[in-house]
């Protein structure tokens, strides 16, 4: 329900945007309204190109979601279709990565081995001017972009586009920023720039700004649950303040003094006990005195933790999927609007069918043979698209529904296998090809992980010098030959073709002639004659080295099993799905990071410094330095943590991400505002809220929702019809069958709002 009214409120705000209304679609006369060509006939091979490229462009927008609220003349549409270019927007990307990656070279510098302020050796600083060189290029790459973008949408459409806007502001900011830094010769304590500088990510994925304004809309939601939990929060703070106060028994003080010594204190050790990273440690000392006190703990512990705290993952999660509905429906307007305006295009290519009603099939064919998009579609829909070859024209549903290719799922058709007239080699085909034979192959293989387990046992306590590897490597031998036997098999059975159509096959071929490669240098070194050597003497690589590689490889091949079950292929590319289609949710999560990070470095860099007695040169023995330095358990300096910090910016996200994962993050809390102020755990628990409680939470939940629609998509599949079909699951089909189809008068409203493609209503 909460689903569907969001969806209604999308359509609503979809009419208010575009001032469309059901009475712009009929008169009073009963007299409906059809998009018409803007001005009368047109005439010769110039218009007929553009109409053409028209076409091609809007069925590009649609393809990839995007607006198409650009100029449709034609300079502007072959700009248009340059900017958009493979090589254009992989050159936009590295640019926004670059700009990215100075942050570890800028000063403080990322520069050096270790992080750890004991060991570290000065890290290399840059020269005045070598990063802000690259950095000024990319600002006139970054300039250029907004120049182009500005251009291609108009100066109405420029000013109605905040993000545009916003990008003019980051630019000059940055600009100015720039130029101060030169002008003070790079000895500036604070570099605004940097942290703006995520925003070139941001405004570069439409993907990603819808993500980032589900986010915003869901924050006001969870506000309620937000105040819940301060006020469950707060009244145990005051109930353990009143519990475990200071007495005249130095014995009984301990859960005061440590964990309710005042207010801040005790707000922050149950915080800290919310997310369970110091249970039990929290409530031994009073424990210990008496066990009537876990009365007070447990139901906390529950209710914040267990209770609370899932009640928000849901809220935030339902929250924000509403939401995403919404980014979707969007998403999926703009795929039929740009269909749509490309039918209407096509439709006044010709005089006598000025009337809009159909599409000639030859003008189609020309625009399909443009169209850059995959291979696979291309054919799907071109196909679709011949059987209307003999009426030489398509009409309006004809014309959509010849479009529906790019929401199916792509099969994959494996090469015919090879025929052979012998009756052996037929034989031999059968019985390689056969399901049991890959079967056999992967029993093979987990023989060969448990030789390598039970070697690895038997020797965990000798060293190299004390192994024997000759055994493992003649063991190691025997099984790559099987190895190589079967690849050699599969081949025959399947030929070239056929075997490197199969993803697993190139995963297992690539991975046995690379073992074999290897054992043929180890068989020269140490087998052209047999020597009794030290196995970790050195010649290029000791005889252990190489067997320990091989053995890396060996349980690495391993991983071939994935595809011959069913779940765990589903599991696998659920995965490789998250990498492709979910940048967008990791994208804000890079650029929370980036933000946060800055911020750390400029309120702590330096704060945190080792004793002088133990600062030391790099690779110089703590033992003896550190044996007389005694601190309270559980501390920053007594668990060594000391690498990490705020000192540098590679420091700074490894510090975020230990405090992301919770474990142990009230230690880095506590040492930070010991060496600075109380004032700084705001900062830690603002990254916990944003990291631990949003983000991971929503991570989870979209996996999830990734999962559930290949799962029931599949559960009826084979394992082979697993690997021949390749789901498409990117957010928009993930979500898709939950969103509506827009009806034709939406698509004819905006096409009528449209600043560029001159459209005017007509009578029917």
């Amino acid at each position: 329900m909460e689903s569907n009214s969001l969806l209604a409120e999308s359509a609503d705000a979809l009419h208010r945007d575009y001032g469309c209304r059901s009475a712009r679609r009929r008169d009073p006369t009963g007299r409906t309204y059809a998009v018409t060509c803007a001005s009368g006939s047109v005439s010769g091979k110039a218009d007929e190109e553009l109409y053409i490229q028209r076409a091609v462009v809007l069925i590009e927008d649609a393809i990839q979601y995007r607006s198409i609220n650009h100029r449709v003349d034609a300079s502007s549409l072959r700009l248009y279709r340059w900017y958009y270019s493979r090589i254009c927007q992989w050159g936009l990307g590295l640019t926004i990565a670059v700009v990215l990656f100075l942050a570890f070279v800028e000063r403080p510098s990322s520069l050096s081995v270790t992080s750890d302020p004991r060991y570290r050796s000065p890290a290399w600083e840059p020269p005045c001017g070598f990063t802000e060189s690259f950095e000024i290029v990319c600002l006139f790459i970054f300039t250029l972009d907004l120049a182009v973008k500005s251009y291609l949408i108009g100066w109405d459409e420029f000013r109605k586009n905040k993000w545009l806007i916003s990008y003019t502001i980051v630019i000059s900011i940055s600009i100015i920023d720039w130029v101060l830094s030169i002008s003070m010769v790079c000895d500036e304590k604070l570099r605004v720039r940097r942290l703006i500088r995520p925003f070139f990510l941001l405004q570069n994925s439409s993907l990603m700004k819808k993500t980032l304004k589900c986010i915003k809309r869901t924050l006001p939601e969870i506000a309620s649950v937000i105040l819940l939990l301060a006020l469950h929060l707060c009244l145990f703070t005051m109930i353990g303040m009143l519990l475990f106060p200071k007495t005249e028994d130095p014995l009984k003080n301990e859960e005061w003094k440590v964990y309710f010594r005042n207010l801040p204190t005790s707000l922050t050790s149950l915080l800290v006990l919310l997310t369970t990273a110091n249970n039990p440690d929290v409530m031994i000392p009073a424990y210990s005195q008496n066990r009537a006190y876990a009365i007070f703990f447990v139901p906390f512990s529950v209710i914040g933790t267990y209770c609370l705290m899932n009640l928000m993952t849901a809220i935030i999660y339902n929250q924000f999927r509403g939401y995403l509905l919404m980014s979707v429906q969007t998403s999926i307007i703009r795929r039929r609007l740009g269909i749509r305006a490309a039918f209407q295009v096509l439709s006044c290519h010709e005089v006598e069918n000025a009337t809009g009603e159909r599409v000639p099939v030859d003008a189609m064919l020309q625009v399909m043979s443009r169209i850059q998009m995959q291979r696979y579609y291309r054919e799907a829909i071109t196909s679709e698209m011949r059987q209307y070859e003999t009426e030489g024209f398509m009409n309006k549903e004809q014309f959509t529904q010849i479009f529906d290719e790019l929401d199916k799922d792509r099969i994959k058709e494996h090469p015919s296998v090879p025929q052979y007239n012998s009756v052996v080699l037929q034989k031999l085909q059968v019985i390689s090809s056969h399901y049991y034979f890959t079967i056999f192959g992967n029993v093979v293989a987990l023989a060969n992980v448990v030789c390598i387990c039970t070697v690895l046992v038997l020797n965990s306590e000798k060293s190299t010098a004390e192994r024997d590897n000759h055994y493992m490597e003649i063991i190691n031998l025997c099984f790559i030959i099987y190895y190589l036997f079967e690849m050699c098999v599969k081949i025959f059975a399947l030929s070239w073709k056929g075997y490197l159509s199969y993803r697993n096959n190139i995963f297992d071929g690539f991975l046995t002639i690379l073992l074999l490669v290897l054992q043929i240098p180890i068989y020269v070194i140490y087998r052209l004659p047999y020597v009794h050597v030290n196995p970790s003497s050195k010649e290029i690589f000791s005889l252990w080295e190489m067997v320990r590689f091989v053995n890396m490889l060996i349980v690495f091949r391993f991983l071939r099993i994935i595809p011959d079950i069913k779940l765990m292929a589903l599991v696998a590319s659920t995965l490789l799905d998250l990498v492709k289609n979910l940048r967008a949710f990791a994208g804000i999560l890079v650029v929370v990071y980036y933000v946060f990070a800055v911020f750390g470095i400029w309120l702590f860099e330096g704060a945190i410094k080792p004793p002088a007695h133990m600062s030391v040169p790099y690779n110089t023995s703590m033992e003896n330095i550190t044996s007389n330095f005694s601190t309270d358990c559980g501390t920053y300096e007594q668990l060594g943590y000391w690498p990490n910090n705020f000192d540098d910016f590679a420091a700074a996200i490894i510090l975020l991400y230990d405090v992301m994962i919770i474990n142990n993050w009230q230690a880095f809390m506590d040492a930070y505002t010991r060496y600075t102020t109380e004032w700084s755990k705001i900062y830690f628990v603002c990254w916990w809220f944003t990291s631990s409680v949003m983000w991971v939470n929503l991570f989870v939940a979209l996996i999830l929702e990734n999962f559930t629609y290949k799962w029931d998509r599949s559960h009826s599949c084979s394992v082979t019809d697993v690997e021949r079909i390749r789901y498409e699951t990117s957010v928009q089909l993930i979500f898709k069958e939950q969103v509506k189809e827009p009806t034709e008068e939406e698509l004819l409203c905006q096409l009528q709002q449209h600043p560029h493609l001159h459209l005017h209503w007509g009578h029917t």
